[in-house]
């Protein structure tokens, strides 16, 4: 069990490289669209799985968010250069960047033992939810040609970005006055 746990974590770094290839070739976004859509699952049940029969360890609970964040990254990054999307590219880079910055942070955290600080908050989840969704909705978009879609994930991403940002926030505040 322990196996297919990691299989899953590890699975969702694999499919981001894939997944960014596939958007780079034409006529494979329903490719890309279900192995998103994979990826997310995968998410859920690893997690779930760990928990359940509690084989939660630090190094899953390390690497979790990070392949969350390889996929979100690798697939904002694709779809930007897919689109020519300035809105998609700028916000993808503002979500990296306060992802890079919070790491940051969670290593000086851990250095000065307050991990509480920058422990995931039910608005981080909200955050990532939304950026799942609005990639979801992109993917959607190119796979059937629904352009409108396109507009709508556009808000979506700087909703996302605006949330994000919000958030980074938050965990540096509570980091420099804890």
């Amino acid at each position: 069990m322990y196996f297919l746990i990691n299989f899953l974590t590890i699975s969702r770094i694999i499919l981001a490289v894939v997944i960014f290839i596939l958007l780079s070739l034409p006529d494979k976004y329903l490719y890309a669209l279900l192995l998103f859509i994979f990826a997310g699952i995968s998410d859920y049940f690893d997690g779930y799985l760990a928990r359940k029969h509690g084989m939660t360890s630090d190094i899953g609970e390390i690497l979790d968010p990070i392949a969350d964040k390889i996929l979100i990254s690798f697939v904002l990054i694709g779809l930007a250069l897919n689109l020519s999307s300035y809105i998609l590219g700028f916000s993808a880079a503002i979500i990296i960047s306060r992802e890079i910055w919070i790491s940051g942070l969670r290593d000086l955290n851990s250095r000065k033992n307050n991990i509480d600080a920058t422990k995931v908050t039910f608005l981080a989840k909200i955050k990532t939810t939304i950026q799942l969704f609005t990639i979801f909705m992109y993917l959607v978009a190119l796979t059937f040609e629904v352009m409108i879609l396109i507009v709508i994930s556009d808000i979506l991403i700087v909703i996302a970005m605006l949330i994000t940002v919000y958030t980074g926030y938050i965990y540096t505040i509570n980091s420099v006055y804890e």
